[in-house]
């Protein structure tokens, strides 16, 4: 059968809804200036998924860089790869205040973080190598497994037992192979908002001989007493081999970048091809996140309010009765049990009726009957948002108790 007509009926797990689901539920727009409230379908909504967390995307020095740093040199700077001729000392500016924040040796940008993993993964291992990695690691970790052409071994998640167990079956395949072990987890798991275990694994270096490779994606700009990541948080920052995070996040730009020791760093420059073969990172993006960077480290504030609001949400959440799993972070999953037809109903009356945006999580991403919607709480949030929020889904929790969202659709009020 010719590719295209078999992919007519073969649209994937979340593709197959987009006949209702697509402008909506998926690929929703949002509108306006970015922050905690925001247009949807024409009408003000109280947003919750925008991962925005110290607010800096609307923030006036970082608008003004913004600004500043498209007039000075356009869109077009640099033209060429870092590799060949878009390397800037811009570039290795930021490379260098990075390292230093983070306290590693030496720091490479990455044009984008989900292409950057995948390539940091490639790039590290060969066949003679096992990776091992948590079970509930981000798509871009698996997509970056899955290229591996050598053995590996997934282990439950933040679970110890289970990851010695993997650990000594890798141990075994290097004593035959020669290869290593690279360890893969998150410093922040962006589904469930609890930490990687990044203490019990640091612990079992000396005795499995492993490398070490963080995503700490939600973790960097917001864990930590200086805003340094999940690492600073546990105190084993040192022991971490090469730490990876982006600017997506509590940035509020675009990219990543990768750090560790500069001999490791200087083969990862030399041997990406996701960047030997791509454009450098534009100067704008360069200039501005140095003004982001800047801001992290010095406005203290920023990090104070979102932990506020954070502990705001999550201690009323928990007082209501919600089931918010084990978070200890930022982000804040709310676990309800319904069908997938439930859940779009609920998540309209949200919309329509209440004015708040969030975002729905259900099967495949998690089990069939479990709904998640999924938190996240920022610098721009006030307690007056979270008290509407508490007060809105205790109403929901209770419509979705007595079945108003199964079978008829919810009623829209004008």
């Amino acid at each position: 059968m010719n590719i295209l007509e078999k992919i007519k009926s073969r649209k994937g797990p979340l593709g197959e809804h987009s006949h209702y689901a697509h402008g909506y539920y998926t690929f929703p727009k949002l509108e306006g200036e970015i922050g905690h409230k925001m247009i949807f379908k024409g009408k003000e909504n109280l947003v919750w998924s925008l991962n925005n967390y110290l607010g800096l995307a609307n923030h006036p020095g970082v608008r003004e860089a913004d600004s500043t740093g498209a007039s000075l040199y356009g869109l077009s700077y640099p033209m060429g790869s870092r590799m060949m001729t878009g390397n800037t000392s811009l570039h290795e500016r930021l490379e260098a205040e990075l390292s230093i924040f983070v306290k590693k040796e030496d720091t490479y940008l990455l044009n984008y973080g989900y292409q950057g993993m995948i390539s940091i993964i490639d790039s590290l291992v060969d066949r003679h190598d096992v990776i091992v990695y948590d079970a509930e690691s981000h798509a871009c970790i698996i997509d970056g497994v899955r290229l591996h052409q050598g053995k590996r071994f997934v282990f439950s998640h933040n679970d110890m037992e289970s990851l010695k167990k993997q650990l000594d079956h890798a141990k075994e395949v290097c004593e035959k192979t020669g290869g290593g072990i690279l360890l893969i987890t998150e410093g922040v798991f962006g589904m469930r908002g609890d930490m990687g275990d990044l203490k019990a694994i640091t612990a079992l270096k000396k005795k499995y001989d492993f490398t070490l490779l963080v995503d700490d994606a939600h973790g960097i700009g917001v864990m930590g007493s200086s805003g340094a990541g999940t690492g600073e948080e546990q105190g084993v920052q040192k022991d971490i081999d090469l730490y990876f995070g982006t600017f997506a996040k509590s940035f509020a730009a675009i990219g990543a970048f990768v750090s560790g020791a500069k001999h490791v760093i200087d083969h990862l420059r030399y041997n990406m091809r996701s960047q030997i073969f791509a454009k450098s990172l534009p100067m704008p993006l360069v200039f501005g996140l140095l003004k982001r960077l800047e801001l992290i480290k010095k406005e203290k504030a920023l990090r104070e309010q979102l932990w506020y609001i954070t502990s705001a949400l999550q201690n009323s959440l928990r007082k209501e009765g919600f089931d918010i799993g084990n978070t200890v972070t930022p982000v804040t999953p709310v676990y309800l049990n319904g069908s997938i037809a439930e859940a779009t109903e609920l998540v309209k009356d949200l919309r329509e009726n209440h004015k708040i945006f969030c975002s729905m999580v259900v099967y495949p991403v998690v089990p069939k009957g479990v709904i998640i919607l999924r938190l996240i709480p920022t610098a721009a949030h006030t307690l007056a948002d979270v008290k509407r929020t508490i007060e809105v889904f205790s109403e929901i929790k209770e419509n979705l108790k007595n079945g108003r969202y199964a079978g008829n659709e919810v009623f829209v009020k004008q």
